[in-house]
C-alpha cells in the first residue's frame, strides 16, 4: 500500500475520528472504576471557536486522555450556553431582517422564533470540536435551556433566596443600551480610550449681588464668579445634584455654602465639602452627578443629595434633561458643547486618556444606571471559595495567582444576575398587585 507524499488531515482525521465514535471510545457508563469527570465550560450557541477555545478545550483533552488510558472512568460532559444577551441580539437581527420588530411580538412568538435561531445554529461550535477530534461522551450533549436544566436553577434561585442569599432592590448597575439590559461587573470590558476633557463655568450664586443666572459669562467676569469643572461627559451637566471641593482647598474657601447654577438649563445646586476629590486633578472641582456615575451616587448618599436620572433604557436623553430631549447621548454631546461654548461657558478641551467599560456582548459603552434589580450576596459565598485556596485544598498555578485570586474574593461585590431580556430562565417571582411578590416554582 502506497502512502501518499502530503498529508491529508481531512482523509485521516474523519477515518479516525468516526472509528473512535462507532466503537463508544469516548461514552462514560458508571461502573466500580474511579470516576473522572469534566463538564465542559459550555460555549455560546452564537460563537465560533476561537484560539481561547482552542487552548482551552485542549487542556481538557489532554487531561481526560490521560484518565482514560490511567484506566480510570473518564467522562467529558459536553454542551452549550443560551447566552441571552447574544442570542437575543442575533434574534432580533433575523427578525429585523424579515420585516419583523420584537416590540410587536408577544414573548412566547419571540421564543418561537429563539429556538428557530437556536436549532439552526446554535451546534456550530460542537461540530467544531468534533472537527478537532475532541473525546467528549456526545450522547452527554446538554444545552443550558434543556428542561431538566433549567428547573435546576430555579430550584437553586429558590434555595438562595429562601437561605436570604438573593434580594431585589435599588442598585446603581451597568446598563447597555444597546441590549436594554443590566450586565454583571464580569460581563463589562475596560478599554483604553481617547477622549475629550470639557473644562465648563459655572455661575456662582452672588448673595451679596442681584446676579442673573441665565446671564452669559463674557471675560469681564472676576474669578470668584464662576468655578470651572473639567468633564468627559458635558452632556450629563443636567443631572448634576451638586459641586464637589475639598474642604482643605484654599482656592475655594471662599466657595464654602454657596450655591451654583447648572449652565444652559440654570437649575441652581449647592457647593459641598468632601475630602474624596482630589485637589490636584483639573480643577479641583468635580460635577456631582449621582445617577450617573458609582462613586458619584455614593458621594451623594453622603450628602443627601438628589438622583435625577436624565437617560431613557436606550441612551437618549428623557424629559429630566429639559434640554436635547429624545437626543441619543453621544449625539448629546456634540449639541451641547456647541450650545456651551456660543453661551460662553466652555473654558477650553484637553485631549484626554481613560478607561471606559463596554458590555462584552453588544460592545455597547456601559451606562451607571439606578436600576430595581435581583441580586446574589456574594461575601458569604466567596469565603469559603478563598478559604479552600488560602488552606492549599486547591493549588493554583504558578502560585503567584493566590495573590490575585485573593483580591478578587476579598473585594467581590453583589452580583446583578436579572436580565432584561425574554431569552432565558425566568426569575420564578410573582408579584402581587400590592407591589410585593411571592418567589416560588409554580
Amino acid at each position: 500500500m502506497s502512502i501518499a507524499k502530503t498529508y491529508l488531515p481531512k482523509q485521516a482525521e474523519e477515518k479516525w475520528y468516526s472509528y473512535w465514535l462507532e466503537h463508544n471510545f469516548f461514552r462514560s457508563v458508571p461502573d466500580g472504576r474511579e470516576p473522572y469527570t469534566i463538564v465542559i465550560p459550555p460555549p455560546n450557541v452564537t460563537g465560533v471557536l476561537h484560539m481561547g477555545h482552542m487552548l482551552n478545550n485542549t487542556i481538557q483533552d489532554v487531561l481526560i486522555r490521560r484518565a482514560r488510558m490511567k484506566g480510570k472512568n473518564a467522562c467529558w460532559v459536553p454542551g452549550t450556553d443560551h447566552a441571552s444577551i447574544a442570542t437575543e441580539a442575533k434574534v432580533v437581527a433575523m427578525l429585523k431582517e424579515r420585516g419583523i420588530s420584537k416590540k410587536d411580538l408577544s414573548r412566547p412568538e419571540f421564543l418561537a422564533y429563539a429556538w428557530e435561531w437556536k436549532e439552526k445554529y446554535g451546534g456550530i461550535i460542537l461540530e467544531q470540536l468534533k472537527k478537532l477530534g475532541a473525546s467528549c461522551d456526545w450522547e452527554r450533549t446538554r444545552f443550558t435551556m434543556d428542561d431538566e436544566l433549567s428547573e435546576a436553577v430555579i430550584d437553586t434561585f429558590i434555595h438562595l433566596y429562601k437561605k436570604g442569599r438573593i434580594y431585589r432592590g435599588i442598585r446603581m448597575v451597568n446598563w447597555d443600551p444597546q441590549g436594554k439590559t443590566a450586565v454583571s461587573d464580569e460581563e463589562v470590558v475596560r478599554k483604553e480610550v481617547n477622549q475629550k476633557l470639557y473644562y465648563i463655568r459655572y455661575i456662582v450664586s452672588l448673595e451679596s449681588e442681584v446676579q442673573s443666572p441665565k446671564s452669559t459669562l463674557d471675560s469681564g467676569l472676576r474669578t470668584q464668579d464662576y468655578l470651572t469643572i473639567a468633564t468627559t461627559r458635558p452632556e450629563t451637566i443636567m443631572a448634576d445634584a451638586a459641586i464637589c471641593i475639598n474642604p482643605n482647598d484654599e482656592r475655594y474657601v471662599h466657595l464654602h455654602g454657596k450655591k451654583v447654577f447648572i449652565p444652559l438649563i440654570h437649575r441652581e445646586i449647592p457647593v459641598i465639602l468632601d475630602d474624596y476629590v482630589t485637589m490636584d486633578f483639573g480643577t479641583g472641582c468635580l460635577k456631582v452627578t449621582p445617577a450617573h456615575d458609582l462613586n458619584d451616587y455614593e458621594l451623594g448618599q453622603r450628602h443627601n443629595l438628589p438622583v435625577i436620572d436624565i437617560l431613557n433604557d436606550d441612551g437618549t436623553l428623557n424629559e429630566n434633561a429639559q434640554i436635547l430631549v429624545g437626543e441619543d447621548r453621544f449625539a448629546a454631546r456634540k449639541k451641547i458643547v456647541v450650545l456651551l461654548e456660543t453661551d460662553g461657558y466652555l473654558e477650553k478641551v484637553e485631549d484626554y486618556t481613560s478607561q471606559i467599560g463596554f458590555s462584552e456582548r453588544t460592545d455597547a459603552i456601559i451606562e451607571p444606571k439606578l436600576s430595581m434589580q435581583w441580586f446574589c450576596k456574594m461575601d458569604e459565598m466567596a469565603k469559603p471559595a478563598l478559604d479552600y485556596v488560602l488552606n492549599g485544598d486547591i493549588k493554583l498555578i504558578p502560585e503567584k495567582f493566590v495573590n490575585t485570586y485573593r483580591h478578587w474574593m476579598e473585594n467581590v461585590k453583589d452580583w446583578c444576575i436579572s436580565r432584561q431580556l425574554w431569552w432565558g430562565q425566568q426569575i420564578p417571582a410573582y408579584y402581587l398587585p400590592n407591589g410585593e411578590f411571592i418567589i416560588a416554582k409554580n
